[in-house]
């Protein structure tokens, strides 16, 4: 490999609701094609933890990592993680998530508007796709100030859906100031953006953020950048991170971060 210490910080095992398996293989298949770490960071949707008892997928979870942790000792760093989906949409359910558990990291995401179903769900035309990137923004920016999170993830995560599926290509500069102002909050904050390479293997073809807003991001004062695949099975462990990584050079970054007990770890890219 090119890179020394490739590491993937998003990932889903089967103790999430659209998982596949186990963090074991998870585990073996990063250690196997030469990985640094793996963060598994399975889904705690705060607007339904309570309607659907997340409670228990975070025990299996935290559960399966240690197994993970103390069988790849020597050959892996196995680190526990979570993404706090929607934690504004009910705070007392991801204050909650967090005293479940000593987490390495935690994402944050939205992955529904209030009152709404998952982006994936939902239909588009050119009118309503602006207005739903407007209400994003909006929310989006409040997750990012209620501060919760280590890295953010997926910043454009509607655009997955509303360019990949329906196939309508909003004119994003203008949400241009909407965008500054969330990573603002992430610059001032000290917290990472992440660089989801899931957009890699599906039909929109980039990365989640693009390169356009990771470079702002830096241009902004950013430091910390998470890079995960967002895999939800084994096979797509690692996927699509040396492309990241080659972003983050591109951008003008020397290093990326890894979470170690809420702590930013930075590793040299090359």
């Amino acid at each position: 490999m090119k890179y020394r210490f490739i590491s993937d910080s998003h990932t889903h095992s089967e103790c999430s609701f659209d998982g596949n398996d186990s963090v074991i293989m998870m585990s073996e298949q990063a250690s196997g094609i030469g990985l640094y770490s793996i963060t598994v960071t399975d889904h705690c949707e705060c607007n339904e933890y309570f309607e659907k008892n997340f409670r228990d997928d975070i025990a299996r979870s935290v559960m399966q990592i240690s197994k993970a942790r103390a069988m790849y000792l020597d050959k892996l760093r196995v680190y526990t993680g979570i993404e706090l989906g929607q934690p504004t949409q009910d705070v007392k359910a991801a204050e909650e998530a967090l005293s479940l558990a000593n987490y390495d990291f935690v994402l944050g995401s939205l992955h529904n508007l209030k009152n709404e179903q998952d982006f994936y769900f939902l239909e588009y035309t050119p009118d309503t796709a602006e207005q739903l990137l407007d209400r994003y923004c909006e929310e989006l920016l409040e997750l990012a100030e209620q501060n919760l999170f280590d890295s953010l993830a997926h910043l454009d995560y509607p655009l997955r859906y509303i360019i990949g599926t329906a196939g309508i290509k909003p004119d994003t500069k203008k949400y241009r100031e909407k965008v500054d102002a969330i990573l603002e909050v992430l610059v001032r904050n000290q917290k990472a953006i992440e660089i989801n390479t899931s957009g890699l293997r599906q039909i929109i073809g980039r990365t989640l953020p693009d390169i356009g807003i990771i470079r702002r991001f830096r241009e902004l004062g950013g430091k910390y950048v998470t890079l995960g695949s967002d895999a939800h099975r084994w096979g797509d462990i690692g996927s699509g991170i040396e492309n990241g990584l080659e972003m983050l050079l591109e951008c003008g970054f020397t290093h990326f971060t890894i979470y170690e007990k809420r702590e930013p770890k930075m590793l040299p890219i090359l």
